[in-house]
């Protein structure tokens, strides 16, 4: 890694972090918050975030700045593999992350398994306050660990994604979903599927199909979901971030 990047990294509070997961080397960014080196051995929350296809660990920790907003949790970036995605890139030449379960061997789910438990045995976890958010194809594979590691969880952000396949097998947890209606890739018909299911799921009542920005559903069994929908196409919005660390905050598992 240049010197020159690696002072970048020290200078918005990241370091570069390696694992090796079936034989293949595995990095991401994280930011680590000041009271780890206390004395005391106070647990702090975990907030994973996914970039978008063709995205990097890098651009998702600028795009989606967790780690600024909320300095006292451990902020996680990891780095996507070259993957096919039949929406933008079917010969898989851009880093993305597997679409259902299975998929590549599984890799990624792998991959934040080996994250997960590399970091609870280094640092005091609060099992009771891990998260995922992602953006685009970030966004299904936040689906997806909701899908498969769902009782790890305490809550998602997913924005403009949905999980076409394997979802019945998640448990209700509190979700904000972000989305748009003009989005020309991602169809809002297709996320507003995806809503329908979620909000069945989640015991809350019916979508409001004309909502548009923050709406809250309540929730029958403890896990609200909430919508943010913006006019910014398949976009990141800009008042993302804040929203999803304000939901997380307010978000732990019993």
């Amino acid at each position: 890694m240049a010197a020159g990047w690696v002072a970048q990294l020290h200078a918005a509070g990241l370091e570069r972090f390696e694992w090796t997961v079936d034989g293949v080397k595995r990095e991401a960014l994280v930011s680590l918050p000041d009271r780890l080196s206390d004395a005391g051995r106070t647990p702090v929350p975990v907030v994973f975030a996914f970039h978008g296809h063709g995205g990097s660990m890098r651009q998702a920790s600028r795009s989606f700045p967790i780690h600024e907003l909320w300095p006292e949790a451990i902020v996680v970036y990891p780095q996507g593999l070259p993957t096919p995605s039949a929406l933008v890139d079917r010969e898989g030449r851009m880093a993305g992350w597997q679409s259902v379960a299975g998929a590549q061997g599984d890799r990624d789910l792998k991959f934040f398994d080996a994250i997960l438990a590399d970091l609870k045995s280094r640092y005091p976890l609060d099992g009771k306050r891990i998260y995922a958010t992602g953006h685009s194809n970030g966004g299904l594979f936040t689906y997806l660990l909701w899908a498969e590691r769902g009782d790890t969880f305490a809550a998602f952000a997913p924005s403009a994604a949905l999980l076409a396949v394997g979802f019945s097998k998640a448990p209700p947890k509190p979700v904000l979903h972000i989305g748009s209606p003009q989005d020309p890739l991602v169809k809002f018909s297709w996320q507003e599927r995806m809503l329908d299911t979620v909000l069945a799921l989640n015991g809350c009542g019916p979508r409001k199909p004309d909502a548009t920005g923050y709406t809250v559903y309540p929730s029958t069994k403890g896990a609200e979901v909430a919508t943010y929908l913006h006019d910014g196409g398949h976009r990141y919005p800009e008042a993302a971030p804040k929203l999803i660390v304000a939901f997380f905050k307010s978000h732990a598992r019993p």
